[in-house]
């Protein structure tokens, strides 16, 4: 049976964090910003390097919405979202700039993923079940 620690959260939202920043982030230095410019020019490694990130946020994805549902999915975005809603509405989040915006927004769905990826371990813990992958053999 799979425990659940700190340092294994923490290696999981930085597995997500780095897949989201690698695809995404507002400095210029992701594979949107790569790729983007040169359309509709595509080479071999732009493809093997997108396929590596398309494989990534496919584990991430189907890995989350197995543990949480796809109800859970939302509801774990709407917690998030509105957070960061009251984070701007209370002043902590500076809403005239976009770019903290974007980095609070890319922390956000690294959270959403990673209770994704942990819900499963949280939930056999609380009620003492185990999951269908977890048969010893």
């Amino acid at each position: 049976m799979n425990a659940l620690s700190a340092g294994g959260i923490a290696a999981r939202f930085g597995a997500a964090l780095v897949l989201i920043l690698a695809t995404y982030n507002p400095e210029g230095r992701s594979y949107f910003d790569w790729v983007e410019p040169r359309l509709p020019e595509f080479d071999a490694l732009r493809a093997f390097v997108g396929i590596v990130l398309l494989i990534g946020w496919t584990v991430f994805l189907r890995a989350s919405t197995r543990s949480l549902g796809v109800l859970g999915f939302v509801l774990a975005a709407a917690f998030f979202g509105t957070l960061i809603w009251l984070g701007i509405d209370y002043g902590v989040i500076a809403r005239d700039n976009p770019r903290v915006i974007t980095y609070v927004a890319i922390v956000a769905l690294a959270a959403v993923l990673t209770a994704g990826m942990v819900w499963s371990i949280v939930r056999r813990g609380l009620t003492g079940q185990a999951d269908v992958d977890d048969v010893d053999a």
